[in-house]
C-alpha cells in the first residue's frame, strides 16, 4: 500500500534531484539506449498480453460452437 503513496509525498524538486543523479550514474549518451529498452519492453508486453486475450477469444468462440 504504502508503495502506491511514496510517488505522491514526491515532490517536483525532489524528482529533479533523481533525475540529475540517474544523468550522473548513466551518463547522457546511456539514457536514450535505456529509454529505447525500456520502450521496446513495454511494447512487447503489450503484444504478448494481446496475443493472450485473442488466444482466450479464440478458445472462448470454439467452446460455443461445440
Amino acid at each position: 500500500m504504502i508503495l502506491f503513496i511514496l510517488p505522491l509525498m514526491i515532490g517536483p524538486g525532489s524528482w529533479v534531484i533523481i533525475g540529475l543523479a540517474v544523468l550522473l550514474l548513466f551518463g547522457g549518451k546511456k539514457i536514450p539506449e535505456l529509454m529505447k529498452g525500456l520502450g521496446s519492453g513495454i511494447k512487447e508486453f503489450k503484444n504478448a498480453s494481446k496475443d493472450d486475450d485473442d488466444d482466450d477469444k479464440k478458445d472462448t468462440n470454439s467452446d460455443k460452437k461445440e
